[in-house]
C-alpha cells in the first residue's frame, strides 16, 4: 500500500464524512474521544485548511453529519449522534460550512453515506421513486475527481467510498475518474480489548486504532481509491 502525491483535476469536489462532535470533540458523547486525540485533531485541522482552499477557488464541497433519530439505534454501536443532542452537528472548526450556501450538507442515519444521501423523489407522480442527492451532486459539477477525508477511515469512509467506486464502474456518474482518500485529514478511534472488556463490551468490540486505520486505506486502495499523502493544485 503507497500513498502518493495527487495533482487534483480541473473539476474536484470534497467530500467530508462525519466530521462531527460525537465523534470528534472530547467527551462529546459515547463514540467520542475520552481524551484529546493527536489523529483526530490532525484530521479536523487539514479537513478545514482544505476545505478553505476548496471554497475560495469556488470548487465543490459535500459533508456527511452522521443523524440518528431517538429511540433508532444503529446496531452494533451505542446511541450517538442523536438528533438534538448537538453530537451530530459539525465540529466548532468546520460549523462555518453550515454558513456558505453552496455547501451542500447531508445528514445520513446510517453507516454508508452513499446509501444515506438516497431520498425519495418528491415531484409529483414519482411516488416509490428516488434519487442519490450525492450522485446528483456529482454530475451537476461534472466532477472529475472526489477527495474524501473524514472518519473513521475503517467504517464510514471506507463504506462510502467502495461503494462510491462501485457506481463510478457502472457509470452513474460518467465525468467521474479519480477517487482519492486524503490521508492526513482521516482518522479512526482506539479501544483497547482489556478497555472493551472493562466497559463490558464484547472483545469483537476491541478497535485498535492504527491496524484498523491501515486495514481501512488498505482495504479502499485494493478496490481502487487513490491514497494520497499530499493535494497539489490548490
Amino acid at each position: 500500500m503507497k500513498l502518493v502525491p495527487y495533482r487534483l483535476a480541473a473539476e474536484a469536489g470534497l467530500v467530508i464524512v462525519d466530521e462531527v462532535n460525537g465523534f470528534c470533540t472530547v467527551g462529546c458523547g459515547n463514540l467520542a474521544p475520552s481524551a484529546p486525540d493527536e489523529q483526530i485533531a490532525r484530521m479536523v485541522e487539514r479537513t478545514d485548511v482544505l476545505a478553505r482552499s476548496f471554497r475560495a477557488k469556488k470548487l465543490p464541497v459535500l459533508a456527511f453529519l452522521d443523524t440518528h433519530e431517538p429511540n433508532k439505534p444503529e446496531p452494533p454501536y451505542p446511541p450517538h449522534c442523536i438528533r438534538g443532542t448537538g453530537e451530530e452537528n459539525l465540529v466548532p472548526e468546520l460549523s462555518w460550512l453550515e454558513g456558505d450556501p453552496d455547501v451542500v450538507l447531508i445528514r445520513k442515519d446510517c453507516i454508508n453515506g452513499f446509501v444515506g444521501a438516497i431520498e425519495p423523489a418528491t415531484a409529483r407522480g414519482q411516488h416509490g421513486l428516488s434519487h442519490n442527492k450525492l450522485v446528483d451532486w456529482i454530475n451537476l459539477h461534472r466532477l472529475e475527481a472526489v477527495v474524501t477525508v473524514g472518519i473513521c477511515t475503517d467504517i464510514c469512509v471506507m463504506d462510502f467510498v467502495s461503494t462510491l467506486l462501485s457506481a463510478r464502474n457502472r457509470g452513474f456518474a460518467p465525468t467521474l475518474r479519480d477517487i482519492v482518500v486524503y490521508e492526513p485529514a482521516c482518522a479512526t478511534y482506539d479501544l483497547p480489548r482489556a478497555t472493551a472488556e472493562r466497559l463490558g463490551l464484547p472483545a469483537t468490540s476491541a478497535h485498535p486504532k492504527w491496524p484498523a486505520h491501515h486495514m481501512g486505506l488498505y482495504f479502499m486502495a485494493s478496490r481502487g481509491a487513490i491514497l494520497a499523502n499530499e493535494l497539489a493544485g490548490l
